[in-house]
């Protein structure tokens, strides 16, 4: 008697976020870059000093106010800046969408492997059942003799393993 061997036919797993970062093209290393800093703490501290070194020095100017209030050139620069920089944060979320689907189909393949495994683990736990139950109807035989009857301890442990 031979026990059921259970092969692992199934490819290696796969770090997703190291694929994911091998398909990076030029364009995603530096939307993510910039979105990255576009997304900090340190941009907005900076923005924000600058705006308010431009407003003060325009209101404050002795000379020469190059840009008086209400500020047209400010709203130019801060229109062209969000302009540029939607499209770019947006080229990063893409990105990241894209990675999400590709972990979303990774975690399905794992569920589908795991889920496989455990079904051979199963089979193989029904089998040595079986064989158990084998043992034990051998054993009562052995213990009880021809025409005997057979309430041993091991008969009520395979009644158990029957019921359940």
């Amino acid at each position: 008697m031979h026990l059921p061997r259970y092969e692992h036919k199934h490819p290696p797993i796969r770090n997703v976020n190291q694929l994911a970062d091998e398909r990076m093209t030029l364009g995603d290393r530096v939307a993510d870059t910039v979105t990255r800093f576009i997304g900090s703490w340190g941009f907005l501290l900076i923005q924000s000093a600058l705006l308010i070194a431009w407003i003060t020095m325009n209101i404050l100017a002795w000379v020469r106010h190059w840009d008086p209030y209400p500020f047209i050139l400010l709203n130019l620069i801060l229109s062209f800046q969000a302009a540029y920089t939607a499209p770019v944060i947006m080229m990063s979320q893409n990105r990241q969408a894209t990675k999400d689907r590709l972990m979303a189909e990774h975690d399905y393949q794992i569920n589908l492997k795991a889920e496989e495994e455990v079904k051979a683990i199963l089979e193989h736990l029904d089998y040595q059942s079986r064989i158990l139950e084998r043992i034990l109807a051998r054993l009562d035989g052995e213990i009880a003799g021809p025409g005997e009857k057979k309430d041993s301890p091991a008969q009520a442990s395979a009644d158990k393993l029957r019921l359940k």
